[in-house]
């Protein structure tokens, strides 16, 4: 795949106007994991990823795809085990303590796969 590759006159010299893409959206804790995990398991895709400017893209997407699933996942967990809002209203500390253990097992079902 070649693209056109501009160049600028700076100083009598031609320099190739070579510019990441703008990516605005956050990459997120699942993001900065993943980057560092593929940073030490994986140099030679992190160093691909970077020089083609599609690292941050491929994060933020990941981030954002792991903390849909995360929620599906709670929710799915909330209604099989019963924690609901009335719990919440009648017994605070009992919501609060499932709800740590939810997201806990969640986050690691998420993390995992």
């Amino acid at each position: 795949m070649m693209q056109e590759l501009n160049y600028i006159c700076c100083g009598g010299y031609y320099i190739p106007d070579i510019r990441l893409p703008e990516e605005n959206r956050p990459i997120g804790r699942w993001g900065r994991m993943r980057r560092d995990y593929i940073k030490e398991h994986n140099p030679i895709r992190f160093n691909d990823l970077c020089l083609s400017g599609e690292l941050w893209t491929y994060l933020a997407d990941l981030n954002e795809q792991t903390q849909s699933r995360l929620e599906l996942i709670i929710g799915q967990m909330k209604a099989t085990e019963g924690v609901t809002e009335s719990l919440k209203q009648h017994d605070q500390m009992e919501w609060v303590e499932a709800m740590k253990s939810i997201r806990n097992r969640a986050e690691e079902i998420s993390f995992v796969n």
